[in-house]
């Protein structure tokens, strides 16, 4: 199978190759223009940021920036703020990291916003709940966000999607166990309570006609969250307080202009992920691992010509260019990068437009000033990241590409065999970062810097995003005193952290088609089997031929076997698969 896959790899990497090249001609050096385009389709985690276009640059080359060009008063789409704010001008991108400093050519000084008052409000931002395409519009879902249990339906009378607080007013049941009735009502499983779209509820079976109407008290209605459908995917404003009713008018969750393209094919994939916001945040930001992390699962399209070691990995020049309260813009040569705050990262390939405005795109409300990519042709690619706290030692990630070339691929090769390739990368370095986030609790958050030794500049951007964590967000997330911010469960069985089916297949509808139809292949091949042996025990000698025999007998061998490595690929493929780096 590995070998199949690697053969659409090579093919859409033939189509990709005519069409993306830099200035100099020179062919990217990119594995996720192979992989993703291919079965891989984004491979996250391991794709991880810059992974995807892991373009290693000589360390002594620098680059320019002007000291004195005018820095916009926000970049971030996420804020609507028109607080000035005066610069200072950094040489580091952390006060305690002394060997960072001196590699730091002063010509390359980042900036930094200067707001001593500025506090990130985590319960103050949209936050994604899942792409629309993952949602059954027949049943409501079950979801933890910032540590609050939220249930996600279809209201088809008001024709929209609703997020209400997953508990029922009557004994507090969880509403996601429920179901949408014939009036398209959200039914509490447990005694019937209805409620509509704007949480009233409608109907109590218990109440008497003749008596009070008990529906119509504020203490029946369920609790009610802002939501919005933006870039195909669910969101949500983590208060029910009824100031916040049209908070959409006045703050819009960030966006991405290439999602909203119709030029452009979006693909979706989400997985939950048994490790913090902030360490999945990091490994997103950090290119330098890929080549070992991922060694055997991603390849480099351009390997160096003389490796220093059998993964090739060489040095890398990332750097900062603005940080404030909204998040940060970072660069490397084969494009840019953008943090905005909480959930929203984005990689942008190529020749990026400069922060300055150009190519911006407004959304009504808003300041979307985006960075671009100018791929030859006129062709783009946009990888987007939204990673999601969910609790401590927990987030969920949604990932993808909006691209205006190759879609093809799409058209031929199902979603769920690119999930699998892709959820191999998730997998190869999973373990590592559960293991991490362990060691950086022992040591506390607040000492990330201290513990750490990041001298080089492949580290800027986690420092960059470390750096925001701190001065912004207080070092650590909020989770409003449902969680103690110390805390983290423990480590389970390999096999439990890295399962793929209740992180993953029940989640995704072209995977969990995909689990069905296989496993129901594999019962009927275990049923031609015995069927076959049968047919043979009980006909008598004479009545069939020798020949006949034998190919029943054949024909029940290679259907048992086949049943048997149709059950091992389900299980590695959307169970468990392990990744060993000793032997890759």
């Amino acid at each position: 199978m590995v070998k199949i896959y690697w053969f659409f790899s090579s093919l859409m990497q033939v189509d990709i190759s005519c069409t993306l090249y830099k200035k100099n001609k020179k062919l990217i050096s990119s594995p996720i223009w192979a992989l993703e385009a291919s079965i891989l389709a984004m491979e996250v985690l391991g794709v991880s940021c810059v992974s995807s276009f892991y373009k290693p640059t000589p360390i002594h080359k620098k680059t320019n920036f002007n000291k004195s060009t005018p820095i916009p008063r926000s970049c971030f789409s996420s804020t609507s703020k028109n607080t000035s704010r005066s610069t200072k001008v950094f040489t580091s991108l952390s006060s305690s990291s002394k060997v960072l400093q001196e590699n730091v050519d002063p010509s390359e000084a980042e900036l930094e916003t200067e707001t001593p008052n500025d506090k990130f409000e985590w319960f103050s931002q949209w936050y994604p709940v899942l792409s629309v395409c993952e949602l059954d519009k027949r049943v409501p879902l079950a979801k933890k966000i910032l540590g609050l249990d939220v249930v996600v339906w279809w209201d088809r009378n008001e024709n929209t999607w609703k997020v209400f607080d997953d508990t029922c007013p009557h004994r507090l049941a969880p509403l996601s166990q429920g179901r949408i009735d014939q009036w398209g009502r959200l039914q509490c499983v447990y005694h019937g309570w209805c409620f509509n779209g704007t949480g009233d509820c409608k109907f109590v079976p218990q109440a008497t006609p003749d008596g009070p109407p008990i529906h119509t008290s504020k203490k029946a209605c369920a609790r009610v969250y802002p939501t919005t459908v933006q870039h195909e995917t669910v969101w949500f404003w983590p208060s029910t307080d009824p100031k916040y009713k049209d908070i959409i008018k006045k703050k819009k969750p960030p966006f991405i202009p290439e999602l909203d393209d119709p030029s452009f094919s979006n693909f979706f994939i989400n997985r939950d992920i048994p490790c913090g916001y902030e360490i999945i945040v990091e490994n997103l930001m950090d290119p330098a691992h890929v080549p070992y992390s991922h060694y055997g699962v991603m390849q480099l399209d351009n390997p160096p010509k003389v490796k220093a070691d059998r993964e090739g990995g060489q040095p890398l020049q990332l750097s900062v260019k603005k940080l404030d309260v909204n998040g940060f813009v970072g660069r490397q040569e084969w494009g840019s990068v953008k943090f905005i705050a909480p959930c929203t990262y984005c990689m942008y390939a190529d020749d990026p437009v400069d922060v300055q405005g150009n190519g911006s795109a407004k959304s009504t409300g808003t300041d979307e000033a985006l960075l671009r990519p100018k791929l030859s042709g006129q062709q783009r690619m946009v990888f987007f990241f939204f990673c999601i706290p969910v609790s401590p030692g927990n987030c969920r990630l949604i990932w993808g590409t909006a691209k205006n070339f190759g879609s093809w691929i799409e058209n031929i090769i199902p979603k769920w065999i690119r999930h699998i390739l892709s959820n191999l990368v998730v997998d190869s370095d999973l373990y590592l970062l559960h293991i991490e986030e362990h060691k950086i609790m022992e040591v506390g958050a607040a000492n990330w810097q201290k513990e750490c030794f990041v001298p080089t500049r492949s580290d800027a951007l986690v420092v960059g995003f470390r750096r925001w964590m701190t001065k912004y967000a207080g070092g650590q997330i909020n989770w409003g005193g449902k969680f103690s911010p110390t805390s983290l469960p423990p480590t389970p069985p390999r096999e439990q952290l890295m399962d793929r089916y209740w992180s993953h297949v029940v989640n995704c509808k072209s995977c969990s088609y995909a689990y069905k139809s296989l496993n129901t292949l594999e019962v009927s091949l275990q049923v031609i089997t015995i069927v076959s042996i049968g047919i043979v025990a009980a006909t008598k000698q004479g009545v069939m031929s020798a020949a006949a025999r034998t190919m029943v007998v054949s024909m029940a061998i290679v259907c048992f076997v086949a049943s048997r490595w149709l059950a091992h690929f389900i299980y590695k493929n959307f169970h468990y698969h392990d990744y060993n780096h000793s032997i890759h």
